[in-house]
Parts: structure tokens; sequence; C-alpha cells
């Protein structure tokens, strides 16, 4: 990991770098960005001075589609405007959508899909090579079935907070989910060993890192490709639960987070293991996507409503506390007003912390998107909303248990809103997603205050309470993080993350229709 080797050779072209899409395909710009980085090539955070363009695009569904269409047109811009040379497109449009791009976008030079991203640096050095002998490259796309996944050999630049960190187990699914086009995308299961994810750890937490999220299209599947492989000799057994053990022991990992548990392979082990390790946070994100057997069949998800019960039962008897994020999908072919209504009443009985909720997208290629009995629009808006509503009145009460109560957060710096307030997350809030806890008093702390710095642990007595967010006043600090300069050597520059906003809505318009089809409106969390 981050293998920034000193060469006095001439820095190649600057370049800029936009991650689109989930934390699963942030990391995959983090591996790119280090292989730039490794072979010489410069990382500006202006589009202005760059003389090549990366977009990493998501095409998930309509809406991430639509924003990664957006934004390579809004960088396309560059080409005319500014220093921009090369427009590269890479991840899960072109994967899809390559032949279509090729002839709506000239404005593309490179694209290239989940499966070849690795080669970054060599595509870019010869089309670089092409272009000074004026000779065209054989072609444009880059595009084959997805195989590689990255290892603790390949160089990462890990980008925003230097305290989290995402830590990638497997790439691809196994599962074939009616209305999910991610295997198609992404491939089969591709496991690394514990060995490597373990070493990835410790270089991370070698820069500061004390949150580790772990993060796969499906944590329990972890390792069960190495199922039909002959083991190295002396390899550590590839399961979840070996893996969970190994990362606990490394000094300054203080928090591991698990996101995308399936509920249907949830082995009696893992809830032991959850139950033992205290660096586990008592936090499970895990998909549910709908509580009707009869809905959840047609979506082809493996369980039913009573194992979901009883999984979910047993969890809270065994981990006191735990705090569950889900997603469940309104308007799934065929989903009648008797499943939503059972959906909605589950959802009630079932009182989980942090559900997201959303609208069923139409995606060619799959097979949800065949279905007949497909639902109207404005019926899923408002199944949607009356759903939301429904949390809505959870959460606000749901917030008001922790007014008096003493926890600690992991501090992030200064609030969003204004620089008067800090903020920072509990071990039950995941980053950007669940909420925070927003600082308004740290006079306790007396002249420490002026020391605290992102990365810290702190002691906060919740005086408020929101209906996403709390308030609390700082009490002590219980840790302290790195410094940057503390952190172990290694480049870090901030990716952007959000898009830019959209130049030409006549191209946009003209060209999404051919490339989808069929529209919707949200990602999800499968």
């Amino acid at each position: 990991m981050n293998d920034q080797s000193v060469s006095t050779a001439p820095s190649k072209a600057p370049v800029y770098f936009v991650s689109l899409g989930c934390p699963k395909n942030l990391v995959d710009s983090q591996v790119m960005l280090g292989m730039l980085t490794k072979d010489r090539y410069t990382i500006t955070q202006s589009p202005e001075e760059a003389e090549v363009i990366i977009v990493n695009t998501c095409s998930f569904i309509e809406a991430s589609k639509e924003e990664s269409i957006e934004t390579i047109l809004e960088m396309s811009d560059f080409k005319e405007t500014a220093k921009c040379k090369v427009l590269v497109a890479s991840g899960c449009l072109p994967q899809r959508y390559h032949k279509q791009l090729e002839a709506e976008m000239p404005e593309v030079d490179l694209f290239i899909g989940t499966g070849q991203y690795h080669r970054i640096t060599e595509l870019l050095d010869a089309y670089g090579k092409a272009r000074e002998l004026g000779a065209p490259l054989p072609k444009r796309s880059y595009i084959d079935q997805p195989a590689f996944i990255h290892t603790e050999r390949d160089p990462r630049m890990h980008t925003g907070p230097l305290h989290s960190a995402f830590l990638k187990l497997s790439e691809g699914c196994n599962r074939r989910c009616a209305f999910c086009i991610i295997p198609t995308l992404r491939g089969d299961v591709r496991s690394r060993t514990v060995e490597s994810l373990v070493t990835e750890a410790k270089g991370l937490a070698a820069q500061g890192v004390r949150e580790l999220n772990l993060v796969a299209q499906d944590l329990t599947h972890y390792g069960i490709d190495f199922k039909y492989k002959a083991p190295e000799a002396g390899a550590m057994d590839a399961r979840l639960e070996t893996l969970l053990g190994e990362l606990c022991k490394i000094d300054g990992i203080e928090w591991i987070r698990l996101h995308y548990v399936y509920p249907d392979q949830f082995s009696d082990e893992l809830i032991e293991v959850m139950a033992r390790e205290p660096k586990i946070v008592k936090y499970l994100d895990m998909p549910i996507q709908h509580t009707s057997d009869r809905v959840l069949r047609s979506m082809n998800r493996r369980l039913t409503k009573a194992r979901l019960f009883g999984l979910i039962e047993k969890l809270r008897a065994k981990i006191p506390g735990l705090v569950f994020r889900t997603s469940v999908i309104v308007g799934f072919p065929g989903e009648t007003e008797e499943d939503f209504e059972e959906l909605c009443r589950d959802i009630e009985r079932l009182a989980l912390d942090h559900v997201g909720v959303f609208r069923f997208s139409k995606e060619e290629g799959t097979k949800a998107g065949e279905m007949g009995d497909q639902i109207h629009a404005a019926t899923k808006r408002r199944r949607s909303k009356k759903l939301t509503e429904i949390l809505q009145r959870q959460s606000s009460t749901r917030n008001e248990k922790y007014v008096g109560q003493k926890v600690a957060i992991l501090l992030e710096g200064s609030s969003e809103e204004t620089e008067l307030l800090l903020q920072g997350r509990m071990p039950t809030q995941a980053a950007e997603i669940d909420g925070r806890v927003l600082i308004n008093d740290v006079s306790y702390l007396g002249f420490e205050a002026e020391g605290l710095r992102p990365g810290d642990f702190i002691e906060v007595e919740i005086v408020e309470a929101m209906p996403h967010d709390l308030v609390g006043k700082a009490l002590r600090i219980l840790s302290k993080g790195l410094t940057t300069a503390e952190a172990a050597a290694g480049l870090r520059t901030e990716i952007p993350v959000e898009r830019p906003d959209a130049r030409d809505q006549a191209a946009r318009e003209a060209l999404i229709p051919r490339l989808a089809p069929v529209a919707l409106t949200h990602s999800m969390t499968h």
C-alpha cells in the first residue's frame, strides 16, 4: 500500500479525478489514484489545470446514469476552455453501455470498464504516445469480463478524512436478485485473502485511520469463492468471522463497522464475534428490501419474514443496543396494496433505526425489468411518502432516548453548517447517512479544547434531540488521533464525490433516453 517510491524522472500530466457512486467505487478510484501517482502522474484539485480528467462512473439505476452523463459532459467543457487533452470515463457506465457511449459521446477519449481500471496508467501512456506520433489508438473502449480485484500490493491513495476508511473485502456478487444489475457490471464474487486485508488495514492504521468500514456487495459471501480453490500453505481460513478477529487485533483501529450484511446467511458464529469484540461497533447495515413473503420470492431474495424476524430478535438478544440500518423497495412489480400495508406494519413493528426507502427502478437487463404488473410511478411515490412519514415519526421518538446519556463520539471537525459548532458521530452512526452529533459547548475541556482535531475520541453528554441529529456538550477527551505530520508518509487529496452542475441540458436529454429507456428516481443499498 502507498508505494510512493522516490524517482528522479519528470512528472507526467496533471490529472483531475471525479468519483461517483458507492463506497466500493470510491475504493476503485483510490486504487486508480495510487497507480497514477506511483507512475508519476500528478493529481490536481482544479479541473482547469488538468491535462487528463477521469470520471469514475456509476450506472446502478437511472439517477446514477444521469449523474454520470451530466458529469462527463460538464468535464468535457474543459477540453474547449482549459488544458484538458484526454477525457476518460471509467467504471460501471462504460461497462454497461460502451458501444452506445462510443457512438454518442465523441468528447470522451477512453472508456475503461470495471474489469480494466487497473490498466489506467498503461492506457493513458499509450494514448499519449499515439497523440505524439499522430497515430490513433486501436480502440477507445477497454471492456472485459471483470476479474481484477486489488490487493495490499497495489498502491491506494487514501482520500477524505484521515481517521476513517473503507476496506473492500471482495468484488462482484453471486446473488441474482431480480432487480439488480450488479452481477452484470461487476462479475461474480472475487474475495481477497485475510492476510491481504489485514496488511492493508495495518497500513491504513499507520496513516491515522481509526474507523474501518467493511464493504462488499455482500459481506456474508466473503470467501465463498475460496471453497473452490486449493488453499495456499499456511493461509488463514477466508471467512468473515476469521477476518474480524484478525482486524480487531490491529493497534490504532478502534471502530469496525459492517456494511451490506445479507440476512439469509447470517451465522451464529458471526453473531458471537460481534457480541464478543468491543471494536466491532453495535451497528449493522443489513438490507431486507421487503417483508412480504410473496414479494421476497418474486425478488429472488431467499428469505422469509419468519426467518428475518427471528434473526433480528436473536441479534437484539445477543447484542443489546445494536442499531440497524436497512433499505426497502416500494413499488416492486406486482406489489399489491396488501403487500405494501404488510410492509408498513412490519417496519413499525421491527422499529429499525435507519431505513432507506427506495422506489423500484425498472432496469434493462434485470429479471424485474421484464416482469409484468409494473407499478405506476404515482403509486410508487405515494407508497414511498407514506412509509417515509412512518419512519420520520419513529426517528423523532427514538432520538429522544439519547438525551441525558453520555456517549463516546469520533470527532470529525467543524460542522458543515457553521464553524461555530463541532460535529462527530457515535458508534451507531455511519458517516454521511445516519445523522451526527453537533457539539455546541466545549467549555468543560478548558485549554484542551484548543487542541481538538478530527480523529479524536471524546465523551459527550447529549442535551437535545432532533429528528435526524443530536446536540451535545463535550465532557472530556478519551483519546487523541494522529496529526497529519504524525501519520505515515503518503500522498493525500480530496476526491470530489458530488457531481458538478450539469451544463448542457439539451445534450443530456438527447443522450440519456438512448442509454436508459426506462426511468427511476433513487439509488439503493442492495
